[in-house]
């Protein structure tokens, strides 16, 4: 069998997309002595959130479940000679949403007010991300192509050959996270509940979201 010869290139591509949309993750918490109640609780508190967005224009399916857990509570306490022990204290639920829409800073204010008056007590962080992530995705994979195009020609025009016929590309197919965050932290919004004004008051403009992925390209040489 003919043994050919081969040049493998790894070329990059990077791209800086203008964030179009805003991502809220909201977590609630909650914790009660039954497992049945804690759950009821969630439900309640959930229901509040999107009794809250929905005069704002928002379907109630417009809240996205992220993730959702209940979980033994347990508090560690000491006893009266000193032992060290866990004491079960009932149950205690996580359930984090994202709620997104298009970039606009005073809808943003809006939703934010109405979150801090719902009566759930959410924590919330604030993200921006891109509408058509898949037209980004396949930019970026061109991108890397073509850089691993123009690295293999001008290898192989130095080593005095020719690029050949792709031979395989390989590319992970991991996920890329487009998304950035001005304000990297966990807010309370009941903090915002005593600023009436809150809702008027978000001024936020987010960075480009730079994202970058690799493929690995290779070609016969002739």
């Amino acid at each position: 069998m003919e043994d050919r010869r081969t040049i493998r290139v790894t070329g990059r591509g990077t791209l800086k997309l203008r964030p179009d949309i805003t991502r809220l993750t909201i977590t609630l918490n909650g914790h009660e002595k039954e497992y049945a109640d804690t759950v009821e609780r969630s439900s309640h508190a959930t229901d509040a959130l999107a009794a809250a967005i929905t005069p704002l224009g928002f379907e109630r399916t417009s809240l996205k479940t992220l993730s959702f857990d209940v979980n033994a509570r347990y508090e560690g306490v000491n006893d009266k000679d000193g032992n060290y022990r866990r004491v079960f204290m009932g149950y205690e639920f996580s359930h984090v949403l994202k709620l997104e829409f298009p970039s606009d800073n005073a809808l943003l204010g809006r939703v934010l007010y109405a979150l801090a008056h719902s009566g759930a007590d959410p924590e919330f962080d604030i993200s921006y991300t891109v509408k058509d992530r898949e037209a980004a995705k396949n930019e970026l994979l061109a991108k890397a192509v073509e850089d691993a195009a123009a690295k293999a020609k001008t290898l192989s025009c130095a080593a005095g050959t020719k690029l050949g016929q792709i031979r395989s590309i390989d590319y992970s197919w991991g996920e890329i996270e487009m998304a950035v965050r001005p304000m990297n932290r966990m807010m309370k919004a009941a903090d915002t509940a005593e600023e009436a004004a809150f809702g008027c008051a978000v001024n936020i403009e987010p960075d480009d979201i730079t994202v970058s992925d690799t493929v690995t390209v290779i070609w016969d040489l002739v």
